[in-house]
């Protein structure tokens, strides 16, 4: 504390200095770093249907125009036929996650589907691979069968059944109905003398054929998401890791892991920032060094000469 009294400038130099070089690093230093862990809201998916409905959610559906609108709720149908859309999301522990991923994924093609998409985080830690296939309905389970084969443990299965029978039918009925009344227009269409009435009646048939093609853009998404079942496989050497709530949160080696990594975090955060002090040492060191033999010179001149 007395150096810092007398060498204030040369402290305010210093601590400079040092905000310069760490400011890169304090959060890093300050906080835990859990970068093991995946961020698993990072993950985006591509669109996976040529349908141009397939991204809206489950509670929109695409209106005339390219908009949107909320959906209806669709009254219970008779139809023997059902369709109905599964999905599957399971959380796996596996010692080889880039080897599992790539079996699934060419599963999925033998099987007469597809990759949706495919990520890798975490590969020099903890690695954690999302992938997202479709296969066609009839496969559906066995390739279930086959992904829990290649873990060491299954953490979670979730599989979901959507029945949009009534949803289809209802679309039936209103492209009927709009086919209908866009043959009327046609008919009138035909009849029409007056360049009014037939810019009109032109305006009335683009605005029909519009919600008539989305319309029937809806309808293959429904058909296609039907053939298709969509399957999620989380894979991760570290059960943590994966998506899932654990059935004994108060984990003592889980923790102990947890913490191993914090330190690590923390002691590469701590040798980034000697290397970076280090190196600006070029320019800090000659001000330190200029500033001692000022003072040093400053103690031994004689006490007349100012």
């Amino acid at each position: 504390m007395n150096w810092i009294r007398q060498n204030k400038l040369a402290t305010f130099l210093i601590i400079i200095v040092l905000v310069l070089v760490l400011r890169n690093y304090l959060s890093g230093l300050f906080g835990v770093r859990l970068s093991s862990l995946p961020k698993q809201s990072a993950q985006i998916e591509r669109m996976d249907v040529v349908s141009p409905s397939t991204k809206l959610g489950a509670s929109m559906v695409p209106a005339a125009g390219g908009g949107i609108y909320p959906r209806q709720e669709y009254a219970p149908t008779e139809r023997t036929d059902r369709l109905v859309v599964e999905e599957s999301s399971m959380s796996l522990v596996t010692m080889k996650v880039q080897e599992v991923a790539d079996k699934v994924v060419n599963y999925a093609k033998q099987a007469g589907g597809f990759m949706v998409s495919t990520s890798l985080t975490g590969v020099e830690e903890v690695p954690f691979a999302t992938v997202v296939v479709r296969v066609p309905e009839e496969k559906f389970k066995e390739t279930l069968d086959y992904c829990r084969k290649l873990a060491i443990r299954v953490v979670s299965e979730n599989i979901l059944g959507t029945d949009v029978t009534a949803e289809y039918v209802d679309i039936e009925a209103r492209l009927a109905t709009l086919e209908k009344t866009k043959a009327k227009f046609e008919s009138i269409m035909e009849q029409a003398t007056q360049i009014q009435d037939i810019l009109q009646v032109q305006m009335e048939l683009v605005s029909l054929q519009d919600q008539i093609d989305a319309l029937k853009g809806r309808q293959k998404y429904l058909e296609q998401t039907a053939k298709l079942s969509k399957i999620t496989v989380y894979l991760s050497a570290d059960e943590l890791a994966l998506p899932y709530a654990p059935a004994k949160p108060f984990r003592p080696e889980a923790i102990f892991k947890q913490a191993v990594r914090s330190l690590v975090g923390t002691l590469r955060g701590l040798a980034k920032a000697g290397i970076w002090i280090g190196v600006y040492s070029v320019v800090w060191l000659p001000v330190v060094v200029i500033i001692l033999l000022v003072r040093k010179w400053r103690k031994r001149k004689p006490a007349g000469i100012k």
